[in-house]
């Protein structure tokens, strides 16, 4: 007797942990699914969510219909879709400290420090400075690829200010970095 009931309660153990694996399969499907999507959080900016995402704010706006790039909403969901299609910078084969992730944070200084450097354009020019950071064009060793920008600007900040929160936190104060 006392065999059978301990038979029962094991089975209703495998039964009750079998219904939490499928509850959290269930749970992580929406983050599967909309794994090429982004809802507005709180905060955000497009110039935020397009760096985090590896894009530029022309390419957010552009795939998602966006006519002012200062006009998003709270709860309103974003293509993110990261193909290569995308406008932003190609893959980085480089092994240098750029192929780290940058934290939202950083990611977010990044980004507002190009738009403020040159509207994000890879092609901007301004007397020796060129690209999306506005790099004296001696750094990029002529290169001017986008790919070359984003690694130069990367070991640049890296090596003057340490992260581009701290980078930005110079440029606020100064109106340059």
């Amino acid at each position: 007797m006392q065999l059978k009931t301990i038979l029962e309660n094991k089975r209703k153990s495998v039964t009750l942990s079998l219904t939490g694996v499928m509850a959290a399969a269930t749970l992580a499907v929406p983050i599967i699914i909309s794994a090429d999507s982004y809802t507005v959080q709180s905060g955000d900016t497009l110039s935020a969510i397009a760096a985090a995402h590896r894009t530029t704010v022309d390419e957010l706006a552009a795939k998602n219909g966006i006519t002012d790039a200062n006009a998003i909403s709270v709860g309103q969901t974003l293509s993110v879709d990261d193909s290569e299609d995308s406008a932003a910078p190609e893959e980085n084969t480089d092994t240098s400290a750029s192929d780290t992730a940058l934290s939202a944070e950083d990611a977010a200084a990044k980004e507002e420090i190009a738009q403020h450097e040159s509207s994000g354009n890879y092609t901007a020019e301004n007397g020796q400075y060129y690209g999306r950071y506005q790099l004296s064009i001696s750094y990029l060793n002529g290169d001017l690829s986008a790919e070359n920008q984003e690694r130069v600007a990367d070991a640049y900040v890296s090596e003057r200010y340490g992260s581009w929160s701290a980078a930005l936190a110079f440029w606020n104060a100064n109106g340059w970095y």
